[in-house]
């Protein structure tokens, strides 16, 4: 009997984050951005104010959380896993003119998840700002044509292991960057995820003890934040993002209701 209590309970605790993961307007969203969600229904730190500023460990198991969706079936606005091998971003196009134009912006995101739940909620129409993921390098040459006949900016968006920090600057090693095409990090930085209380996990034995991913930010603050950035926040003065700037901007910042 306490089993199935036990059962039902955990069943409506993932049914309650993936409302709550989907508002205001029936957002779509990955598993791990619904894994968050899972962690902030039941530890709700986010509430709390920016200081002190910290990070949390994930209050419930991941793997009891993909026996839960395994129970309970399909979830409304659950996006499938990426395309494990995308093509390169604009190989195929059934428009010939399509690069004869500029590109203004284009984001490049170190996760093919994010990429795909940023497209699937339409940030490349919203934002006038075309997203691919690394998986998806090298650009097309028609891509980086348009980038530099635009002087365009290239934004990245990238989880804060040692390895995604670096990936701004591995940039140019993955696709080519056309002369006068910058490359702006919009984070995520560790300075960034402590005043949010964002969760955290263990990273690799190689890399940065802790780590927090960008699926760990609710949809709709990363949808706002993203949009704001890629169309109002020109290139900071420093490579890295300037942080009291990007809170002039609303960058990670949590909805007021």
């Amino acid at each position: 009997m306490a089993g199935s209590v036990m059962t039902g309970a955990a069943d409506r605790l993932v049914r309650i984050a993936a409302e709550r993961v989907a508002a205001p307007n029936g957002l779509l969203f990955t598993e791990r951005q619904l894994y968050y969600e899972v962690c902030r229904t039941v530890l709700p730190v986010h509430r709390l104010p920016r200081r002190p500023a910290f990070t949390v460990p994930p209050v419930v198991p991941y793997r009891a959380f993909r026996a839960v969706l395994a129970r309970i079936g399909e979830v409304p606005g659950l996006l499938g896993p990426p395309s494990p091998r995308p093509a390169a971003a604009g190989a195929h196009t059934p428009e010939p003119d399509l690069f004869d134009y500029g590109l203004p912006r284009l984001l490049v995101c170190g996760s093919a998840a994010v990429a795909g739940m940023l497209r699937a909620n339409g940030i490349p129409m919203e934002s006038a700002c075309p997203v691919v993921s690394a998986a998806e390098l090298p650009l097309a040459p028609g891509v980086t044509a348009m980038l530099a006949r635009a002087h365009g900016t290239i934004y990245v968006l990238h989880d804060t292991s040692l390895a995604d920090l670096a990936f701004p600057e591995r940039l140019p090693t993955l696709t080519d960057i056309p002369d006068g095409v910058d490359i702006v990090p919009i984070g995520l930085r560790p300075a960034q995820t402590a005043p949010l209380h964002l969760t955290r996990i263990r990273g690799a034995a190689s890399g940065r003890g802790r780590v927090v991913e960008v699926e760990s930010v609710n949809p709709a603050v990363l949808l706002r934040s993203v949009h704001r950035l890629v169309r109002d926040v020109h290139r900071p003065p420093t490579t890295l993002i300037d942080i009291r700037r990007a809170r002039r901007t609303g960058f990670l910042t949590w909805p007021a209701s």
